[in-house]
Order: C-alpha cells, then sequence, then structure tokens
C-alpha cells in the first residue's frame, strides 16, 4: 500500500462525533469528487464519484451517520483498467445542510481538510521525497481550502496543473504538522520514523564525504610536498638550506605517511603543526623558484 493509502485507511477509520464537523467532513468531500444538486421544490441531492473502495465506504457512512435518509452506491466495473468506480447518490431536504455548512470551529476545518485530502489529495513516499497535495477542480475551492489549511500556521501555496488547481505542501516539517491537524497520528509517526532515518542518512553521508575531502586534500599537499623536497634534493641539495628546513626535509622523506603533528614530533629539535606547516611552505616556495 502506498504512502498516501496508508493515510487514507487511517483517516476513514475517523468519525467525528460531532455533527457540526461531519457536516464539513462531507462538505470538502462532495465539493472535490462530487456535485451538490436541487430540484425546484428545493430538495438538495448529493452525488459522489471515486476509485477509491476506501473513500467509497467513508463518504456512504458519513451520509448514513449523519442523516436518515436513503443512499444509493452503484459500482461500475472498468475491464480494461482492471479497476472499480463507485457512485453514491443521496436526496433529501436535510442535505442543505452539507451545502451550507459553516466551517468556522477548529475542529471543523480539521474535518474539512481531512475530507478533502480523503476525497483528492495524495503524499509522495516520504523516504524519496517530501510533497503533499490535494487536487481542486476550481481555483475558488482552491484558495478556500488553502485558507483554511494556513489558518494551522502552514504555508501551503497553490499551483495550476492540467486546468486543476493543485494546494501543496513541500517540507517535512509542514507536512509533519498537517498530518497532525487531519489527526492522522500514526501515519504521522511512521513519517517521522523515516524523516529521522533520511536526516541520519544524509548526515553520515556528508560526513563521510567531508573526511574523505579531507583525506584527499592532506594526502594531495603530502604527495606535492614530497615532489618539492625531492627537487630541492635533486637540484641544490640540503645543504645550502637553513637547519630548521633541512630537517623537515629529511625526516618528511623519511616519514611520508606521517601528519604534520607527528611530522613536528620526529625532528631533531621537536615543533608544533603550525611551525611543520610554514617549514613546508617554505620549502616549497624554494622549488617554485627553483622550477622557474
Amino acid at each position: 500500500m502506498s504512502f498516501s493509502g496508508m493515510i487514507k485507511e487511517e483517516l476513514s477509520a475517523h468519525y467525528s462525533k460531532a455533527r457540526h464537523c461531519r457536516l464539513a467532513e462531507l462538505e470538502a468531500l462532495i465539493r472535490m469528487s462530487g456535485a451538490f444538486g436541487e430540484d425546484r421544490k428545493g430538495v438538495a441531492s448529493v452525488r459522489f464519484h471515486t476509485e477509491n473502495f476506501t473513500v467509497a465506504r467513508k463518504c456512504f457512512t458519513l451520509l448514513q451517520k449523519t442523516f436518515n435518509i436513503d443512499t444509493c452506491i452503484a459500482i461500475r466495473r472498468n475491464m480494461s483498467k482492471g479497476s472499480c468506480g463507485y457512485n453514491i447518490y443521496a436526496k433529501g431536504e436535510e442535505l442543505l445542510a452539507v451545502k451550507n455548512a459553516l466551517v468556522q470551529a477548529v475542529c471543523c476545518k480539521r474535518a474539512y481538510i481531512r475530507g478533502a485530502f480523503i476525497a483528492a489529495g495524495s503524499m509522495s513516499n516520504p523516504s524519496k521525497s517530501y510533497h503533499f497535495e490535494i487536487v481542486c477542480n476550481r481555483l475558488e475551492e482552491a484558495e478556500y481550502l488553502k485558507s483554511m489549511m494556513n489558518a494551522f500556521d502552514l504555508d501551503a501555496k497553490i499551483i495550476e496543473r492540467k486546468k486543476t488547481y493543485v494546494v501543496y505542501l513541500k517540507e517535512g516539517a509542514q507536512i509533519v504538522d498537517v498530518l497532525n491537524v487531519m489527526e492522522a497520528h500514526v501515519a504521522l509517526l511512521e513519517f517521522e520514523n523515516i524523516r529521522i532515518m533520511k536526516e541520519m542518512r544524509n548526515s553520515v553521508n556528508r560526513k563521510v564525504n567531508c573526511e574523505t575531502a579531507n583525506i584527499n586534500k592532506t594526502v594531495s599537499a603530502a604527495v606535492r610536498q614530497m615532489e618539492d623536497i625531492k627537487y630541492i634534493r635533486d637540484t641544490v641539495g640540503f645543504d645550502r638550506l637553513p637547519e630548521g628546513l633541512k630537517d623537515v626535509a629529511l625526516t618528511r622523506l623519511a616519514y611520508p605517511d606521517a601528519s604534520l603533528k607527528e611530522l613536528g614530533g620526529l625532528l631533531e629539535t621537536p615543533v608544533g603543526k603550525s611551525g611543520v606547516n610554514h617549514r613546508l611552505r617554505k620549502l616549497s616556495e624554494i622549488a617554485v623558484k627553483l622550477r622557474e
């Protein structure tokens, strides 16, 4: 099961006790994947379509729990794709309460976002990337949903995609927050576990890369030092060098793999790391002048 499927499975099993929250969730479901209707007598109706059985079950059960009306469900099989389409239809004056639902309380906003994600949301596998989105058919719906999400200190944005409007989040911390808002607590814990492991791997990789770069830099410097010292030896010799430089040159030739600190301790008159580095730079300058 995909990560999106896991979230929807969890959210579909969540039913608010408060009627106003159920109305808010139903409104989101129908606005995202259905339509409201009203006949000449003012009798309201709702239609809902999905290819996800979990989502269909959620909408059907919400209608049953909230209203005492007959609800029809038709299942159509697509033999070529091997999938099913679920069409839900309900009619009754009570359904005007869904169309005219007031989503103002914090709990109702949570329910609305939850319903919107169940109907038209998706999320990438967090082990690969961080992306959370809900697809809206109209810009007004996208703006309404965006403002509702941002009421929870999120930073939702809208992008147009193939005649639809996508409300999305890209940052891991923001996705954690929206999962908490929707009350998808199991998915939130799983997401956090994946995110922690991912960040640990990235941190280890950065350290390894940094250490590898430092080792390569040290090896390159040591090779260059050896070349400079040998060049001085083979051209003018060491006898013309000051004693300190001669000592470092001979010791480096004898201990090519020693670190600067180790090299300083091996000299006839031991010096610190900075002292060794200073003398090696002097030798390098001499070699450059000799080559010129």
